[in-house]
């Protein structure tokens, strides 16, 4: 049986080039990039290079690129670090509901522990914020609010960059986790996103895991969250992944100006497998028709849970997802949808179809045509 994966919201593998790239750095900047010797100053060169490349591709300062782990800590820095930084301007801080658990745990975080006010700004029907509705939620205490760039659940693309300006037009800091948008909708500059801090992960777009960077716009200088060395311009604390900054800028440059994601065929793919899916009784498209990512569909099934679904694709050999965490042996339901006001008995049901490039049209067919006897034996009626 040939194995379907389609999950490429979760991660995507490895691109041959990219690993040719890494193996090469691994070869030969082998040392600490922070040692003065001649072997340190050839993985520094390789650093140095790594940052450079990013930076044209963002069409910012070299200074401006933070190399992290990924996408988690990314975030955390973004808002942390920059919340810590402003604290005494006001406490209060903005998010959507709909972020991702990196985002909202930072959130929770700071207002559990360091008393910060937080607001969370509510979605409509298709997952979408309305810029409206944060420019409401904005006080004279406000110095963050965080906006993802596109979500990972149902793939809902929000107006980052209105709701970026909305909040310069304040003095307000904005963040936005772009780690699902990256490779999948048109990137021509970090400038485009009217955010003064941008969070990227590698292993959306065929690097590799670990590996991942974020865009702080200068001057500003979060509170670094890890504390050792000097790294990263005092940000960001740990010796530099040499191998996967380069896995990082080498899959950057290949994959995202250009994005590896194809909408046009990946669109189509969706749009076929959602009305095979919405034939099935009880089966409800939950991802937005209209300003979404191409690659992805989401789907809540009634009668059904998610573990039991995804089990029974996966005897199919259908590799999918749901947005849904699973813990201890306990399904908790989607925050996602439950923001989107879905009836409750349905976001512990959430099934998620991400495609990318190694997908085929013949893939689809066979999901479609065993999507009808998965979903009956998830309902214990097969």
């Amino acid at each position: 049986m040939r194995r379907i994966y389609c999950d490429y919201n979760a991660t995507t593998p490895l691109d041959p080039g990219v690993r040719e790239a890494m193996m090469t750095a691994l070869d030969r900047a082998w040392a600490n990039p922070s040692s003065i010797h001649q072997a340190g100053r050839e993985a520094r060169d390789l650093l140095d290079d790594a940052r450079y490349r990013l930076a044209q591709r963002w069409h910012c300062r070299p200074s401006e690129v933070v190399f992290t782990s990924g996408g988690t800590e990314s975030n955390n820095l973004a808002i942390l670090g920059t919340a810590r930084l402003r604290r005494d301007r006001g406490r209060h801080i903005v998010c959507s509901t709909v972020e991702h658990h990196a985002v909202l745990h930072a959130f929770e975080y700071l207002h559990r522990h360091e008393g910060f006010d937080w607001t969370r700004v509510g979605v409509d029907a298709n997952g979408r914020v309305d810029p409206d509705a944060v420019s409401a939620a904005l006080r004279p205490d406000t110095i963050l609010v965080s906006v993802m760039a596109a979500n990972n659940e149902v793939g809902t693309v929000q107006p980052v960059a209105e709701i970026g300006r909305r909040c310069r037009e304040r003095g307000i800091l904005f963040h936005t986790d772009a780690v699902q948008a990256m490779g999948k909708q048109p990137f021509r500059a970090m400038a485009d996103f009217e955010a003064d801090l941008v969070a990227v992960c590698a292993h959306k777009f065929h690097g590799p895991k670990g590996a991942g960077a974020l865009f702080v716009r200068s001057p500003l200088l979060p509170h670094p969250v890890m504390h050792g060395g000097g790294h990263e311009n005092e940000r960001r604390a740990g010796t530099e992944n040499v191998a996967g900054i380069v896995g990082l800028v080498e899959a950057f440059e290949r994959f995202v100006p250009t994005p590896v994601f194809d909408a046009a065929v990946l669109g189509g793919w969706t749009e076929q497998l959602a009305a095979a899916a919405t034939a099935i009784p009880g089966v409800h498209r939950r991802s937005p028709v209209e300003g979404v990512l191409a690659n992805t569909l989401a789907v809540s099934v009634e009668g059904a849970d998610a573990i039991a679904l995804l089990a029974n694709l996966d005897l199919e050999g259908i590799c999918a997802s749901s947005g849904s965490a699973c813990s201890a042996g306990s399904l908790e339901p989607s925050h996602v949808l439950q923001a989107m006001g879905v009836p409750s008995a349905e976001c512990h049901s959430l099934l998620r179809f991400s495609f990318g490039r190694e997908n085929t049209a013949e893939d689809v067919a066979r999901i479609a045509a065993v999507l009808p006897e998965s979903i009956q034996r998830a309902r214990g009626r097969g």
